[in-house]
């Protein structure tokens, strides 16, 4: 529908939150365009935009970010953008990351969440031999791509920045996934070290910054928002991709996980269909799988005294040997030491 926005129910299609628009607008504001400059040629609404919290389609976004580059002839836009964004920008997730105890805490809950505001890409985390976060893009963001990654990174400093209290440019190292700008220097606002030509966007981040605590770490209060979160996501489930709903059928079911097979027959789909589904949405019943896993097992190593082989069969492993081992692979410690740095 022209002059309107997406609901967030939409399935299938790429959107995200409309904050991520409004921004961009008030960057242009900034600039010395108005709304009607703004908008005009686009199906946007100015009012629409700003007072309703449907998520809007990447392709609404994609029109205006082509309409921001051309109004602004500012190549690093989207950096100024995400420079500019603040924590609460990012709602409820946002507050929760901030009340995490840590960078890397809080770097798991923006994966975990990254459904409350887009459906575009994902973070993928490396452990080693440097902590690295990895940008998994689900979408062709095709001549925006440099924008959204800008702003993507310049949103995640400012993110960072009010968690440790420090100054992240000379702690991060970016790799970029294009050809290295005339306007390179303008990165190093956001990191010293600037690498381009890359497959994926990656950011390593040194072991000062990932052992940081949090300046504002409140565990009562992350308890609240993680509920207000969980609340949020299931009420995103109602039209939601299927790799949303099958992962959040793994996160209710207590007990032993379902099958491929159980799960496929749930949404009553082949299992081949079922693995082609979400091959196409860019994973797979055993990476979903491991996810909640790994999520679940590090709850029950921090809040429960369960020993290692009762979790490790309430997680579906018959050996406990085999799930520490996969425990290590995930979070780069053994369950023991886990426990013994985050228990309560």
């Amino acid at each position: 529908m022209p002059n309107s926005l997406h609901d967030s129910t939409a399935a299938l299609l790429p959107a995200l939150h409309p904050v991520y628009a409004r921004l961009l607008c008030a960057e242009l504001q900034r600039r010395g365009h108005t709304p009607s400059e703004i908008l005009e040629g686009l199906p946007l609404n100015w009012q629409q935009l700003h007072e309703s919290n449907q998520f809007m389609s990447f392709d609404q976004m994609r029109q205006l970010i082509e309409r921001g580059l051309q109004l602004s002839q500012c190549p690093w836009l989207g950096l100024e953008v995400g420079l500019r964004t603040t924590a609460t920008a990012h709602g409820t997730l946002g507050a929760a990351m901030i009340a995490s105890k840590n960078l890397p805490s809080a770097m798991l809950l923006l994966q975990r969440y990254a459904g409350l505001r887009q459906n575009l890409a994902n973070l993928k985390f490396e452990l080693e031999p440097d902590f690295a976060a990895v940008l998994e893009e689900w979408v062709d963001l095709g001549p925006v791509r440099e924008y959204l990654h800008c702003q993507l990174l310049g949103g995640l400093v400012q993110l960072l920045t009010a968690l440790t209290g420090q100054e992240l440019p000379p702690q991060l190292r970016i790799e970029w996934p294009f050809a290295k700008p005339a306007w390179a220097h303008e990165y190093q606002r956001i990191a010293q070290h600037n690498s381009f030509g890359f497959s994926q966007l990656r950011v390593v981040l040194n072991s000062t910054l990932v052992n940081s605590p949090s300046l504002a770490a409140d565990d009562e209060a992350l308890q609240r928002l993680l509920r207000d979160c969980d609340v949020q996501l299931q009420r995103l489930q109602q039209g939601d991709t299927l790799a949303q709903r099958v992962r959040m059928q793994l996160q209710k079911t207590e007990g032993s996980m379902p099958t491929l097979q159980t799960m496929a027959a749930k949404e009553n789909l082949t299992e081949r269909t079922f693995m082609r589904h979400l091959q196409s949405e860019g994973t797979s019943f055993q990476q979903l799988l491991d996810e909640v896993r790994q999520e679940r097992a590090c709850w029950l190593l921090a809040n429960t005294h369960n020993t290692v082989e009762d979790i490790a069969y309430a997680l579906g492993y018959e050996d406990a040997s085999n799930f520490s081992r996969t425990f290590k692979r995930w979070c780069g410690q053994t369950p023991k030491a886990y426990r013994q740095e985050h228990s309560s």
